[in-house]
């Protein structure tokens, strides 16, 4: 299983340093939600001397991230945001994540920071380019609704701007992360087990081979297993629209005060989206594809033939309006792709070189989608979680000096 980067038991509390101010702090959305965050301030530092680093994943709360620490020996201030479903991918819409972030982000400047820098690991990454995006439109041409149709109230909130924006081992965004290692042999949504053949990524006759030897696949199998892999996002994305359909069917019924028990039943209620099987990037067990320093196996662990069939795993079980909103490639909006063109902040895009979650060539596509002109990208020897290839030679929390250099530079 994979380590949780907000949850590790070297982090707290000894390494904080001596005097660092924590506040915890709740701030309430336009939807009304409870936002809550953690703010943490070097010792000794006033807020109008001090950048922020601001800090948040759609689906892991960061109140524990590594890098804390030495980012506040630095002298920085860190606010750590957390999403209102964070842990829980069952109702994650990034929409509704964007309002968390918003509130965090409006209390802080009532805080007089110098200077507030987003901070984007992994998912964070998607979804702050999707926050700037939306933050620099005028309210009335922000997305007002979500992929399955809800209001977003995005118009109605106040998003204030950063000033600068620093990607660590970003993802393209969590459908788009999906859409790579979704399992595409799965030929019967209603069947955990079902395979088709000719698209199984564990079969030896296309290609595979267990660890540690690499898998060689065909360039051609891996021309039909993409595809195939769209292909099943979108008729997943079929059957949540369906559901979304039927819900809102069932609510004019009782709107309309013609509706039967089962409508007022289906009015309430969500039906949810198991999604079988999504651990199976090629990538993970075929090494010559995308190469870097990473070891054979996926962000989840060594043995995709293992895990790719167990209970962990990207999008497993959600709502329909989640998987449209976070993990459809096809219907999200919280893609770097799609948000990119739009993120014109001073940008540091650092890369780990064994990360077996972020491929170089995912790497490569955010660098070029991120429209800022004023670009850095640097690559660091370690793997999705930050930890080096060689322990001996760097800590975990190496990424902190070129992010304290980089934001000093800013001016």
């Amino acid at each position: 299983m994979a380590r949780n980067p907000g949850l590790t038991a070297d982090w707290y509390p000894a390494v904080l340093p001596a005097g660092t101010g924590v506040e915890l702090q709740t701030n309430v959305t336009v939807d009304g939600n409870a936002a809550k965050g953690t703010l943490y301030t070097p010792p000794g530092r006033e807020s109008r001397d001090t950048t922020v680093i601001v800090t948040m994943h759609p689906r892991v709360d960061f109140f524990r991230h590594y890098l804390i620490p030495a980012l506040l020996r630095a002298g920085h201030a860190v606010y750590v945001q957390q999403a209102r479903d964070a842990g829980n991918d069952l109702r994650l819409v990034h929409e509704q994540a964007l309002l968390d972030l918003g509130a965090g982000l409006e209390w802080l400047h009532t805080r007089g920071f110098r200077r507030t820098v987003g901070l984007g690991n992994s998912g964070g990454g998607a979804l702050f380019t999707y926050y700037v995006q939306q933050s620099h439109k005028a309210p009335d041409d922000r997305i007002l609704r979500t992929p399955a149709g809800r209001p977003t109230s995005l118009d109605k909130a106040t998003l204030p701007t950063l000033d600068a924006l620093v990607y660590l081992a970003p993802h393209p965004g969590q459908g788009t992360l999906l859409s790579c290692c979704i399992d595409p042999s799965v030929s019967d949504e209603n069947d955990a087990f079902s395979v088709d053949p000719a698209l199984n990524p564990f079969g030896e006759h296309n290609g595979y081979r267990p660890a540690p030897e690499s898998s060689a696949y065909s360039e051609e199998f891996v021309r039909r297993y993409r595809t195939a892999q769209l292909e099943r996002v979108a008729r997943i994305d079929e059957i949540a629209r369906a559901h979304v359909a039927e819900a809102l069917d069932a609510r004019k019924r009782v709107q309309s005060g013609s509706a039967s028990a089962e409508d007022r039943h289906r009015a309430g209620s969500a039906r949810l989206i198991t999604v079988w099987r999504t651990d199976a990037d090629l990538r993970a067990m075929d090494l010559s594809l995308d190469k870097s320093d990473r070891a054979y196996g996926s962000v989840y662990g060594p043995r995709p033939e293992v895990t790719n069939y167990g209970i962990v795993g990207f999008g497993r079980l959600s709502t329909p309006e989640a998987w449209l909103s976070t993990w459809s490639a096809l219907s999200s909006n919280a893609t770097i792709a799609k948000a990119g063109p739009d993120m014109t902040l001073p940008t540091l895009l650092i890369s780990y070189s064994a990360d077996n979650c972020v491929f170089p060539s995912d790497f490569d596509g955010i660098v070029a989608a991120v429209a800022s002109s004023d670009k850095q990208v640097l690559r660091i020897a370690a793997d999705h979680y930050g930890h080096p290839i060689e322990p001996a030679a760097q800590r975990r929390d190496h990424a902190a000096g070129p992010i304290d250099e980089w934001i000093r530079r800013l001016g």
